[in-house]
């Protein structure tokens, strides 16, 4: 099968960390990558953000990346990105010339708006089916972030236009099929397929990263408020009281290395707070730090705490917990899917930091526990969460995208720029 993917701002040959560089740039390298192992032939559509960067880079014998002119040859934030769409969908479609692709994927909904644009045009000499995957939904956005939700106001009715254009949806999770049926979209055309982890890379053979302390605690993942970090801080004081002084959180990401970490706006009032709580002592903010690192990273932590406001899948807990490290989890979005309460990890409930320390306490006041939930968090992670299952599971969806889209063009629902 010939697979064309759209990930407007998420190239999988960005570095990870970054202000706009995370989950959905794993995603889609990571499936791209098993795809094409499974014999399909895939190119990744991303807009060109550097000057230098090549036309096509080639990253295997059946994947390669292409970088289309759209906006501005720089960093353009994403919610910034919507006026350039019709150029991405330009440049896609001119790519394709006279050879379509099997299927199109979207990833997020402007790149979904990009693929149904390129798809649907009368020169492309047949329908092609368009597949898309959201990553994130507006809807969630707004009503955790309200005013301080930063997408273009058109996100509100493009959205949902693309999801009900769209020939076939693939849900990461079961909280967001239920939100896509709120949205008006038809649950018969959603597939579930959640995002998975390189076993091969994150697994718990190997060493472990030197630590400070007798206990480490450790949260992963960009510094935006909205993941929830400073309710970990928050938990040290009653963790403290509950007996567990001899702690270090160690938090990795953030917006660059150590040297220009204190540049980061939400750097600077974490440790702030941890100033203010008395436990500036425990804290420690590594920046990013290389992939290569973070096995042995995950492997010196008793614990992985995710406490985001609201979290549509997470890989992280996945890397936690192939890693066999138990996760402290916030019980919000794919997280009730990927952590199994009391199985691989603890659930808590959103926003309060005396449950994760209460469930901080238990895990380190026993280690027999944390074995426990580590070793199982294991095998749902190989059993359940790999790439090459995850890749089965879209070659299906696309396979019912196929059988199910009629010939001829169907103009998109609302969602004209």
């Amino acid at each position: 099968m010939k697979i064309a993917m759209i990930s407007e701002h998420a190239s999988p040959l960005a570095a990870l960390g970054g202000v706009d560089a995370g989950g959905q740039n794993v995603h889609v390298a990571a499936l791209s990558e098993a795809l094409a192992k499974r014999g399909h032939h895939v190119t990744v559509y991303t807009r060109r953000d550097a000057t230098e960067l090549p036309a096509r880079v080639r990253v295997g014998r059946r994947l390669e990346v292409v970088h289309v002119d759209a906006g501005p040859a720089r960093h353009v934030p994403k919610d910034e990105l919507l006026p350039y769409m019709g150029e991405l969908a330009d440049g896609v479609a001119g790519d394709w010339g006279q050879r379509p692709p099997d299927v199109v994927h979207g990833h997020f909904w402007m790149s979904g708006l990009a693929a149904l644009d390129a798809a649907r045009r009368p020169d492309a000499g047949c329908r092609v089916p368009v597949i898309q995957t959201f990553h994130a939904l507006g809807t969630v956005k707004r009503r955790h972030q309200g005013a301080e939700d930063t997408s273009p106001a058109e996100r509100r009715w493009l959205e949902p236009g693309v999801g009900r254009s769209a020939d076939r949806i693939i849900a990461t999770c079961s909280d967001e099929v239920f939100e896509l049926k709120a949205m008006g979209i038809t649950t018969g055309k959603i597939s579930i397929a959640p995002c998975g982890v390189d076993l091969g890379f994150f697994s718990a053979e190997g060493p472990a990263a030197a630590r400070k302390r007798r206990h480490r605690i450790l949260s992963v993942g960009r510094l935006v408020p909205r993941k929830g970090v400073d309710l970990v801080i928050r938990a040290l004081p009653h963790l403290r009281a509950a007996g567990f002084d001899d702690v270090e959180l160690l938090i990795v990401g953030g917006g660059g290395d150590s040297g220009v970490l204190h540049a980061d706006p939400e750097v600077r009032r974490l440790l702030a707070l941890a100033t203010e709580l008395g436990v500036a002592d425990q804290v420690s903010l590594q920046g990013q730090v290389s992939r290569a690192e973070m096995p042995g990273i995950f492997r010196s932590a008793d614990a992985v705490v995710c406490a985001p406001w609201y979290e549509p899948f997470g890989i992280v807990p996945l890397e936690a917990m192939a890693c066999g490290v138990p996760v402290v989890a916030a019980a919000v979005g794919g997280l009730r899917d990927t952590v199994v309460d009391h199985a691989t990890g603890l659930h808590v409930p959103p926003r309060d930091p005396e449950a994760i320390a209460s469930a901080l306490a238990l895990l380190l006041g026993n280690p027999d526990l944390r074995t426990e939930l580590g070793n199982a968090g294991q095998v749902r992670a190989r059993t359940r969460y790999s790439w090459e299952r995850v890749a089965a599971e879209t070659e299906k969806a696309y396979q019912l995208a196929v059988a199910e889209t009629p010939a001829g063009a169907i103009p998109m629902e609302g969602a004209a720029l």
